[in-house]
């Protein structure tokens, strides 16, 4: 079977890792001399701790192996099973940690609830007042940057031939089963074409799809100067609580009705994220935006915020900022779904809307594409 995969980013990548793997041929096209998007603008968090129950668990988990699995053959991914620490500092705060702990899906996610000394037994840096967290075992991380270049280069050497990219090429028509002719006028045919495009929804996504039920996010976010020492798992804040469906729960309406945001954080719609990089430097965030049209400049109060809730748990100044920038995510507008995956022409499946769960969960929904397409 010969696949062509239209998207050069996670999700585009592990369709073409999930084919090669089944013995087929692909060519991967990316219309960027390499992908730009949200799977290089992401923490590189495989984050099990926060998914709803049911599919989206189930598939965070599957694809949290797979990690694992893939990171032992590509060690340049970075893949390390750091888990996840979230302090909290109020007792509305540790209700909801332990709503999440009485979930019948707790064990799986690896949930267990510290005192603060457990906390900084496993991460010394976090040297600022908190009275307890919620440690999720299952939480892991790779390098966002550099995980597609590491992925590409094993897919050349694994694939014999059978493997092809090519970059700075847009796909603008479909052209009969199967086929599809890029902007240089090359008409590339397969048995199948996945339309893994990201949060690239216009042009060619569009015509096939008028009415796609897929939304458009932005996010703030930024890299530091080397810590100085190591912060050995990823940390969230009581924020986090907010967004993510796993701690839905009566614990979770006090809080939100009891205890305010601080207004920044309300107003961008933020939490706190933070993942050491393999060089030493934390990757920081985030805000939600999601009406647009989007900005095209930065704020700094959500910075300035992020950087003070970081300060505070570790109980010291960040090191200097090197860099910061946004990022744009595309996301089901029925948050419940994993992701949009639909034919849409004779022999091409448009993959698209994983949301804040691209990076997670990209191994396994190629998977499933892979599954239902029969490859």
């Amino acid at each position: 079977m010969r696949v062509i995969v239209v998207g050069g980013g996670v999700v585009g990548t592990m369709h073409a890792w999930q084919a090669v793997e089944r013995g087929h041929e692909v060519v991967q096209i990316e219309r960027e001399a390499e992908a730009r998007g949200a799977s290089l603008r992401n923490f590189g968090q495989i984050w099990v701790s926060g998914r709803a129950g049911g599919e989206e668990l189930d598939t965070a988990l599957r694809a949290r192996e797979l990690w694992e699995r893939i990171g032992a053959e590509v060690p340049g991914l970075g893949f390390r099973a750091n888990g996840s620490l979230t302090p909290v500092r109020t007792p509305r705060e540790l209700a909801v940690a332990e709503a999440a702990l009485a979930r019948p899906d707790a064990a799986a996610r690896g949930y267990r609830l510290l005192t603060a000394a457990e906390a900084r037994e496993i991460n010394p840096a976090l040297r600022g007042a908190f009275e307890a967290a919620l440690w999720c075992e299952r939480d892991a991380a790779v390098e966002p940057r550099t995980a597609q270049l590491h992925l590409r280069e094993a897919l050349r050497t694994r694939a014999a031939g059978r493997y092809t990219f090519l970059a700075g090429r847009e796909v603008r028509e479909v052209v009969g089963h199967g086929a599809v002719r890029d902007d240089h006028g090359d008409v590339h045919r397969g048995d199948a074409v996945v339309l893994a495009t990201g949060a690239w929804l216009s042009g060619l996504v569009r015509e096939l799809v008028p009415d796609l039920p897929v939304r458009r996010v932005r996010l703030q976010m930024m890299q530091t100067d080397p810590l100085g020492e190591p912060l050995t798992t990823s940390v969230a804040d009581a924020d986090s609580f907010r967004y993510y469906p796993a701690y839905r729960s009566p614990a979770l309406d006090a809080l939100n009705a009891e205890q305010e945001q601080a207004p920044i954080a309300a107003e961008h719609k933020m939490q706190l994220l933070m993942v050491q990089r393999r060089d030493g430097g934390l990757t920081i965030g985030d805000t939600h935006e999601y009406e647009h049209p989007f900005a095209f400049d930065t704020l700094e109060d959500p910075y300035e915020h992020v950087a003070a809730v970081v300060e505070s748990f570790l109980g010291r100044p960040l090191p200097r900022i090197r860099h910061r920038w946004a990022g744009v995510y595309a996301q089901c507008t029925d948050t419940t779904r994993v992701v949009h995956r639909q034919q849409v022409a004779d022999g091409v499946w448009l993959v698209t809307g994983p949301g804040g769960r691209g990076m997670t969960c990209s191994p396994a929904i190629a998977e499933t594409t892979a599954n239902e397409l029969g490859w």
